[in-house]
């Protein structure tokens, strides 16, 4: 498990610099400090912290190389007021996640992110599905899910003439219509202007309505997640003055790929490898003999483990106690954190959202792209009030210019 703390000589020895250095550090609020424990007043330091004044310190010494790393995990590359990662827990404009999942609409945390304002009525206005839409959900039916909703924004596109209009209030009207849209095409129906959660419940579970206050508690906490490799594509697009349809093309692009949402399906793979609780430590066991991953556990961002899954996971549980996929689930769980002692993201809750309600094939990812496009267009609206096209340059390694 990943160290969180330091001693004061350790945190002094990684920085290079002198305890009394370190304590004016601490003064100043550069790293944060805390008692050890209630009956120690030996103090201990953020190792977090610590790290960013490294990262820091080789910006200075070589800025080409921190730029590089950047892209990896690395330093913070663009501002945003949206979302941060801190100490293990996940806040949307100041609110923790985890409570807004609880409590909040996934319509109501789309007006947080786009407009700082929890009560900002943004899905008052009817919508309807034109008999063209219509005509495209029938013929993308056979379709795989992203593909389905790419088509349905692809078509949308050329209907809506105000979506090429970039001023907020505008992307507001469309962000709501483009998450409409994606729900139908999530669920293969021309869809009115019912909660998107209630929607997803009549369409996937119409005798279970205990499903509806998980759907919308997952696409909550997928919302969005920082510069995530597909938010960071939709503000390249919004940079290059995409409207938000095309924006959210494009991040879907991105979503589907299995180093990211499309992880779902691997972790979904994996439960049905596993199949029975007892089945669970010899399957994840065979695996790491072979060398292979086990997909929906361990986030580099949450060595304690990542909030999203822990809430969703205990959510079903609630629910369904008795289910055999909520008990398969917990199985995987234990076992994994006794071989490799990693906790399950929310690939995993979703996955196993999915399989407790026998949900129709891809709508783990579905709901991950329906929270996650509330965050895409927050942060297409981040990027146009910016008006700054994201142009990095790239270090070129091939062969060097031919003389003559």
């Amino acid at each position: 498990m990943a160290k969180r703390y330091y001693s004061a000589q350790e945190a002094a020895a990684a920085l290079g610099i002198s305890l009394s250095t370190l304590y004016a550090y601490v003064s100043r609020g550069v790293i944060r400090s805390e008692e050890g424990s209630a009956d120690s007043r030996v103090r201990r330091y953020s190792v977090e912290d610590v790290e960013r004044l490294l990262a820091r310190k080789a910006q200075r010494q070589d800025p080409a190389l921190a730029a590089e790393q950047a892209l990896y995990w690395g330093a913070p590359i663009l501002e945003s007021g949206l979302t941060l990662i801190a100490d293990g827990n996940l806040y949307y404009r100041g609110h923790e996640v985890t409570a807004l999942a609880r409590s909040c609409t996934i319509a109501e945390v789309a007006a947080l992110l786009w407009t700082d304002d929890l009560s900002a009525d943004l899905f008052g206005e009817a919508f309807t599905v034109s008999e063209r839409l219509r005509g495209v959900l029938a013929r993308v039916a056979d379709l795989r899910v992203v593909e389905r909703m790419q088509g349905m924004l692809i078509v949308a596109t050329g209907e809506d003439d105000g979506a090429f209009d970039l001023r907020p209030q505008a992307v507001l009207r469309t962000g709501t219509r483009i998450l409409r849209l994606m729900a139908c095409g999530a669920t293969g129906h021309a869809l009115g202007s019912d909660a998107i959660a209630h929607s997803l419940q009549q369409i996937w579970t119409p005798d279970q309505p205990e499903a509806q206050p998980l759907f919308n508690a997952a696409m909550v906490l997928c919302a969005d997640h920082e510069l995530n490799v597909s938010a960071f594509t939709a503000r390249c697009a919004a940079s290059a003055g995409s409207n938000p349809y095309a924006t959210v093309i494009a991040a879907l692009s991105a979503l589907q790929g299995a180093r990211h949402g499309g992880h779902t399906e691997r972790v979904e793979a994996l439960l049905r490898e596993v199949d029975q609780p007892e089945r669970s430590h010899q399957v994840l066991a065979d695996r790491l003999r072979r060398g292979e991953m086990i997909p929906g556990f361990g986030h580099r961002l949450y060595p304690e483990g990542d909030p999203r899954a822990r809430l969703l996971l205990a959510m079903l549980k609630r629910a369904r106690p008795q289910h055999k996929e909520v008990i398969l689930a917990a199985a995987v769980v234990e076992a994994a954190a006794a071989l490799v002692d990693d906790h399950p993201t929310i690939d995993f809750g979703l996955a196993t959202l999915a399989r407790a309600f026998t949900l129709p094939d891809g709508a783990a990812l579905a709901l991950f792209a329906l929270g996650r496009a509330v965050g895409w267009i927050g942060h297409a609206l981040e990027q146009y009030a910016a008006s700054q096209m994201i142009r990095p340059r790239a270090r070129y390694t091939g062969r060097p210019p031919q003389q003559g």
